[in-house]
């Protein structure tokens, strides 16, 4: 296999990962330093786009290209960065501050790159992927995390009105069970839970929830497992299930039909990837992601910063987009060498995106916990979470939709 290697001197701010958080601290050290070197190196094009659009873009009726925009050469121009697209990163070495580089630039091998650059401070913003469950097989389940696979699956969806099953209903899952009804398609969501929500919400909340989403049609099954999905001939796939409970029961049990459907999309939660952080030394957690100093977002290795859906403050994951722009100002602050106030963590208000219930969280719900009720009623119900001082650590309100009288 012939292959090129070079030795590429480019030492200034490294950046791995263009999504939000990638291109959010390029816009703070651009807003500091027009001239200090950037490279940004991303395993896909580099295009921006507002990831978050991308569980409401199919009733929107919104392609992958209308989300865009800017690409990511003419983002890099603007920037004044070198864009190294469609390459990966394949090791980190600390102790000499160097990254080795793969660059496939063809589908033939013949042609892939391989380099070494070197940095002086290093920004990891590789964000998280998407867990498949054994009974999920990757070749066979969608998942709407990246804009290039959303692509695919609306091209899909485009044609007529289809049937998707959905695994997982946490705020991602539920939010796009809505869409694609939206848009003309039948819905079925599957959770091991008996309501929506259930991993941060008491069941009082989610109750509420799982009524909301029944009530539009969304057929709802909670307290089931996918054991398996396969393809049968007609090009449709069996998604087979099981209650939950069903371990316990007699085998005499009927055995529960299968869903026949056109899609199946995985909702089933995010991990990091371990490789990078292990090839940096940094201190890193698999399930919440790369550990920082909350004030400076760094790592626990010199010179190296994390942001983003990757990396986790005091042990809980950071992957929400609100808390970007501040985090961004403070790791540019950080190595510029600019005195600075610290990054001040505070966890953003979470509002789920559908029209069907009003959903919003302040603080770090959890599930289990000391939920009080303030106020109930049908149209509304707010719950405090106290914690073990009795001050309020989380609150969450939820809504009915307002119904415009014609």
């Amino acid at each position: 296999m012939s292959a090129e290697n070079s030795e590429v001197s480019n030492n200034g701010i490294v950046i791995i990962g263009a999504g939000l958080a990638g291109w959010h601290v390029i816009d703070a050290i651009r807003a500091k330093d027009k001239d200090i070197p950037i490279t940004l190196i991303t395993a896909d094009s580099g295009d921006r786009y507002h990831k978050p659009m991308l569980t409401m873009a199919i009733s929107q009726k919104k392609s992958a290209a209308d989300l865009v925009r800017a690409t990511g050469v003419d983002a890099a121009e603007a920037a004044n960065i070198k864009l190294l697209a469609n390459t990966q990163v394949t090791d980190v070495d600390a102790s000499t501050q160097q990254l080795q580089l793969i660059s496939a630039l063809r589908s033939d091998p013949v042609y892939t790159n391989y380099a070494t650059i070197g940095y002086d401070k290093l920004v990891l913003a590789m964000g998280a992927h998407p867990i498949f469950p054994k009974s999920l097989p990757e070749e066979l389940v969608w998942h709407v995390n990246h804009i290039e696979r959303f692509g695919q699956l609306q091209e899909k969806l485009a044609t007529g009105s289809q049937h998707v099953a959905i695994v997982g209903a946490g705020m991602v899952g539920t939010e796009i069970a809505e869409d694609l009804l939206k848009a003309g398609h039948q819905v079925t969501l599957i959770d091991l839970n008996d309501a929506p929500l259930s991993q941060m919400l008491p069941p009082k909340a989610t109750a509420r929830i799982a009524q909301a989403v029944k009530s539009q049609g969304i057929n709802f099954l909670g307290g089931y497992q996918v054991s398996a999905i396969t393809r049968i001939s007609d090009g449709k796939l069996q998604v087979s299930y099981e209650a939950l409970a069903s371990a316990t029961e007699s085998s005499t049990a009927e055995p529960i039909e299968p869903l026949m459907v056109d899609h199946v999309i995985a909702s089933t939660g995010l991990t990091v990837d371990d490789k990078l952080p292990t090839a940096a030394g940094v201190e890193f957690d698999r399930r919440t992601g790369i550990v920082v100093d909350a004030p400076t977002l760094r790592t626990s290795t010199a010179n190296i910063y994390a942001i983003g859906d990757c990396m986790s403050i005091d042990g809980v994951p950071c992957r929400y987009v609100a808390p970007l722009r501040a985090q961004a100002a403070t790791i540019a602050d950080d190595v510029l060498g600019l005195e600075h106030n610290g990054y001040d963590h505070k966890p953003p208000m979470i509002r789920l995106k559908n029209k069907a219930i009003s959903v919003m969280v302040t603080g770090v719900p959890k599930a289990t916990g000391n939920w009080q009720v303030k106020t109930e009623s049908d149209e509304e119900l707010v719950m405090d979470l106290l914690n073990d001082s009795d001050e309020v650590s989380a609150t969450v309100t939820i809504k009915a939709p307002v119904v415009l009288k014609a």
